[in-house]
């Protein structure tokens, strides 16, 4: 009788080693891993992996390149919205586990598996986002979660893989890492508490220069297409670039702290210099060039594209609706923001553009206007009172 056949999501950490052991070793299964690039890994670092599923014993181990479908189905409606969560958490993970689902359902379809498992917890956010673009992509198939349903803890996964001759790196069973192209996050002891810090050997990329400099990045129709006045063939290549020209200032880090989609808070660290720089740049760019009231419906539909996105709900179809609201707003977005980078943080100087409405010849804010007289304000302010003036002849004025 053949073996039954499982897909599985690999990254070559820690749960994904355990889980390809465990699926062959004690389930008696033909395990084929997938490794999903959405622009996180270098050709060195794709090769480890690789090497590392081998000597797991996998019956076959392919990488799947998805970074440019990640960049134009999500990352670039990420930079229009402006999207943060909770203000700061630029979505480095959640963002990018839809696309890697997508593409493992459809190898696992194309392969002819009857499983498809992945390494996830039962306390976090990614079982979800899995399991729901498997439901829905791939409903014929039978997920399977060595971690979720053993509830494992590191160290136990660590003495098993020890047990069966496979060795562990032990800074893999210290901190979790997630690198892809939009943002590292990194989890460990730390972040399981409210009040500790990681420390800096926790984080991807070191302090290496203490020199300032000011950089631009250029904007067209809200994609960051140039740095320093140089054009890239693709946005993806820009955010790389900026990426390398900012990793030697240690900048970008932070940890986020929110709502879980299991509904416990959650806590996790993260390292993601060029998506805030862009996103930053870029809200300060519409700043100058959109209306007041683009602006603000601008916010309410992103508000809600990074919730829908963050809980695995990117092929609810109303993400799409938000998409086409936030693309048709980005036509005036064009410019050049002028950035200055220092130790462990950037500040905005400003920006150019063709589009700016501060150049209007209508006045300049607090000194001079052009268009309209004090005549006219007088006039505009006394009819502006007019609702205060009804509600308060009705109604005490209560103490203040």
């Amino acid at each position: 009788m053949p073996k039954p056949k499982v897909v599985l999501a690999f990254s070559g950490g820690l749960d994904t080693s355990y889980c390809v052991k465990y699926l062959s070793q004690d389930q008696g299964m033909d395990v084929y891993s997938v490794t999903v690039d959405t622009g996180g890994f270098s050709s060195e670092e794709i090769s480890q992996i690789e090497n590392r599923a081998r000597e797991l014993g996998v019956v076959e181990h392919i990488t799947l390149d998805k970074t440019q479908e990640f960049y134009e189905h999500c990352i670039k409606y990420l930079v229009y919205g402006n999207i943060l969560r909770n203000q700061n958490y630029p979505l480095s993970v959640s963002a990018e586990r839809v696309f890697q689902a997508m593409a493992i359902a459809r190898y696992a379809q194309e392969i002819q598996a009857e499983y498809i498992a992945h390494g996830s917890t039962g306390a976090g956010n990614d079982q979800v986002r899995f399991d729901l673009a498997f439901q829905i992509l791939a409903p014929e198939l039978t997920i399977l979660t060595p971690i979720r349903d053993q509830q494992l803890s590191r160290q136990a996964e660590v003495e098993y893989l020890n047990k069966h001759n496979v060795a562990v790196e032990e800074k893999t069973t210290l901190y979790s890492v997630n690198q892809g192209l939009w943002g590292t996050s990194v989890g460990g002891k730390e972040t399981l508490t409210s009040h500790q810090s990681l420390p800096e050997e926790a984080y991807p990329n070191s302090l290496k220069t203490q020199d300032p400099q000011d950089i631009r990045l250029g904007f067209e129709k809200g994609e960051f297409k140039t740095l320093n006045g140089v054009s890239f063939s693709h946005p993806v290549e820009a955010i790389r670039a900026l990426q390398e020209l900012s990793e030697p200032y240690a900048i970008g880090r932070d940890i986020h702290v929110g709502d879980t989609i299991v509904g416990i808070k959650g806590r996790v660290g993260f390292e993601a210099p060029a998506p805030l720089m862009i996103i930053k740049a870029h809200q300060l760019l519409e700043k100058h060039v959109l209306s007041k009231w683009q602006i603000h419906w601008k916010e309410q539909m992103a508000n809600w594209y990074g919730m829908f996105l963050h809980e695995g709900k990117y092929l609810d179809p109303v993400m799409r609706n938000i998409e086409s609201f936030l693309w048709d707003t980005q036509d005036v977005v064009n410019g050049e923001v002028f950035i200055k980078l220092a130790p462990y943080r950037f500040e905005l100087l400003g920006i150019e553009s063709p589009h700016d409405l501060m150049q209007s010849r209508f006045g300049s804010y607090g000194e001079m206007n052009k268009a309209w007289t004090g005549e006219d304000v007088k006039g505009f302010t006394k009819v502006s009172a007019n609702p205060l003036h009804i509600y308060y002849s009705v109604n005490p004025l209560k103490a203040w």
